[in-house]
């Protein structure tokens, strides 16, 4: 295979196979990510940059000592784009990589769950934006599933995301802090009812809640069979 048809040594860092659930995105999709990575690290970027100017109003209500658990999502892009463009220089951060994991996971999926849920009270959003924040999103969690190539996500590492995580839970939802709580503005009061006797409130910090379990699992699993396959190949 010639060196114009395929990925370098750098570019190529895990040759070993996942279970499915652990390793969702094609081989193929996953190889085009890594030989694209500054295309995807300028998008995670442009996205940042969305994020932040969509979060403005929320800043401006909330105390300046809580900003950094205000803006979710745009963290999450920027995570994401700093792990890819480490990596890209040869520096990967396996600290910064898990932080990207679980954020692309957490926030991925809690931003459609939440545009579902509320579907009838984003009636202010146009379909285009609303349809861009879902599949946008979704498209988080796509690469976030590709990370697993450039670092063993080492159990201290997952262990700082975790931290980071929790701690924004406990400020969106449980104790503020500083203010109100800080998770990112929706759509309809907190305490509106919403299915099986849950308000509003308690169905988003549920689905965030479940999603920050849900990387835990899924980043420690993935350590654990990284090192169970290197166990076997020795």
């Amino acid at each position: 295979m010639s060196a114009s048809t395929r990925l370098s040594d750098r570019e190529r860092p895990d040759d070993e196979s996942l279970p499915t659930y652990l390793a969702p995105v094609p081989k193929t999709l996953e190889d085009l990510g890594l030989r694209f990575a500054w295309l995807v690290v300028a998008i995670n970027l442009a996205g940042t940059a969305f994020g932040f100017w969509y979060y403005s109003g929320q800043f401006a209500r909330t105390p300046a000592a809580m900003w950094p658990w205000v803006p979710d999502s745009p963290l999450a892009t920027l995570f994401i784009a700093l792990a890819i463009g480490c990596w890209k220089l040869g520096r990967e951060q396996p600290w910064l990589t898990a932080l990207a994991f679980f954020g692309n996971v957490v926030l991925g999926l809690w931003t459609p769950l939440t545009l579902l849920a509320f579907a009838d009270s984003y009636g202010y959003l146009h379909p285009l934006m609303y349809h861009f924040l879902f599949w946008s999103h979704l498209a988080m969690v796509v690469q976030a599933f590709v990370l697993h190539r450039i670092s063993s996500f080492p159990v201290w590492a997952v262990a700082v995301a975790t931290v980071w995580y929790w701690s924004n839970l406990v400020v969106d939802y449980f104790v503020p802090i500083v203010g109100d709580p800080h998770h990112t503005i929706i759509p309809v009061e907190r305490e509106t009812s919403m299915f099986l006797e849950a308000d509003a409130l308690g169905v988003i910090a549920a689905g965030e809640v479940s999603f920050v379990l849900l990387a835990l699992f899924l980043a420690l699993a993935i350590r654990v069979t990284k090192v169970d396959t290197a166990r076997n190949r020795s």
